[in-house]
C-alpha cells in the first residue's frame, strides 16, 4: 500500500497559488467595490453628514447637531407624509401581491398565448413612472378623461382628497402587478407537480391546495416580494408626481408621501440638512420594517420542496 505525502514545499505552493487566486478574485470585484463606493456608500454618508448642518445651497454650511432631528417631532406635515406614506402602503401592496400570486397561477396553467400575456403583463412596470402618472392623469381628468367617459359622470379624481391617494395606489398597483407575478410564476415553476398530485389523491380541493401547499411553498418569494415592494412604497414619487403635477401633495396634503416630502424641503425651501434628516429617518424606518418582516417570515419559509 502506497501512500502520499505532502512536502512542505508543496504546501508552500498551494498556499501560494491560493493567495493567487484570492488576489485575482479580488481584482475582478475592484470595479463593483468602487461602484458601491461611490453611488452608495458615500453619498449615504453625505446625507448623513449633512443632516447636521444647516444648508442652503449658497451659503456655508452651519453646524447645528441635532436640530433637524429634534424639529422632525413637532413637524405636522412630516407627520401627515408618514401617515399618507402608510395608508398608500396598506392600500397597494397587499393588493398588488394578492393579484400577482393570482396572475401569477393562471399564466402557470400554460395556456395559448401565455409567453405573449407575460410580456404584455410587464410592460407597465418597465415604463417610466412619471411617464404613466402623466398618462393616468389624462385618463383621470374630469371633463375629457377616458374614464369618466366611460363611466357617463364627472368624478374628480385626483382633486377629491378622499380620492386622491386612492388613485394613485389603484395605479401602482396597475403598474407592478404583472412584475410581482413573474416572481411568484418562477417560484411556483419550482413546485414539483408530484405535490399536488399526492395532494388531489387525498381529495384537497383548489382552495384547500393554494393554502396549504402552494403559499407555504412561495414563502422565500413572498419574503423578497413584500421586503422589495414596501421599501418601494416609501420611496414612491415620481408615480404621484405625474399623477398630481405637484410634489406639494395636492389636494390638500392627501398624496403628501414622504419622498416628496424629502423633495420639497430639498429643492423647493433649500433646507438640504432638514431633507437629509428626514432621509436619515427613512432610511432607519425601512431598515427596521425589513427586520420586523424578516423576523415574521423567518419560522415560514422552506427551501424543501421534495
Amino acid at each position: 500500500m502506497s501512500t502520499s505525502v505532502i512536502t512542505a514545499s508543496q504546501r508552500a505552493g498551494y498556499r501560494r497559488a491560493r493567495r493567487r487566486e484570492t488576489a485575482s478574485a479580488y481584482a475582478l470585484l475592484i470595479p463593483s467595490f468602487i461602484g458601491v463606493g461611490v453611488f452608495l456608500l458615500l453619498p449615504v454618508a453625505v446625507v448623513i453628514v449633512l443632516s447636521f448642518f444647516q444648508w442652503n445651497l449658497l451659503s456655508a454650511p452651519t453646524f447645528v447637531g441635532l436640530d433637524h432631528y429634534r424639529d422632525l417631532f413637532r413637524d405636522a406635515r412630516l407627520l401627515n407624509s408618514l401617515w399618507v406614506t402608510a395608508k398608500f402602503t396598506l392600500m397597494a401592496i397587499p393588493t398588488s401581491i394578492a393579484l400577482g400570486l393570482l396572475l401569477a397561477i393562471a399564466l402557470n396553467r400554460k395556456l395559448p398565448g401565455t409567453k405573449m400575456m407575460r410580456v404584455l403583463y410587464v410592460l407597465p412596470w418597465v415604463c417610466a413612472p412619471l411617464a404613466l402618472g402623466v398618462v393616468w392623469r389624462w385618463i383621470f381628468d374630469p371633463s375629457t378623461g377616458a374614464l369618466n367617459t366611460i363611466l357617463g359622470r364627472r368624478i374628480e379624481w385626483m382633486s377629491d382628497p378622499h380620492l386622491a391617494l386612492p388613485a394613485v395606489a389603484f395605479v401602482s398597483v396597475w403598474s407592478t402587478v404583472g412584475y410581482i407575478s413573474l416572481f411568484f410564476l418562477a417560484g411556483l415553476q419550482q413546485i414539483p407537480e408530484q405535490v399536488y398530485e399526492a395532494a388531489r389523491i387525498d381529495g384537497a380541493g383548489p382552495v384547500r391546495m393554494l393554502f396549504s401547499i402552494t403559499i407555504p411553498l412561495l414563502m422565500p418569494t413572498m419574503f423578497f416580494v413584500t421586503v422589495t415592494s414596501v421599501i418601494s412604497s416609501f420611496q414612491v414619487f415620481d408615480l404621484v408626481y405625474g399623477l398630481t403635477g405637484s410634489a406639494s401633495g395636492y389636494p390638500f396634503g392627501s398624496t403628501d408621501v414622504i419622498a416628496a416630502r424629502i423633495y420639497q424641503e430639498a429643492f423647493v425651501t433649500n433646507h438640504i440638512g432638514a431633507a437629509s434628516a428626514i432621509a436619515v429617518c427613512l432610511f432607519i424606518v425601512l431598515v427596521a420594517i425589513t427586520v420586523i418582516q424578516q423576523r415574521f417570515f423567518s419560522g415560514k419559509i422552506t427551501y424543501d420542496m421534495s
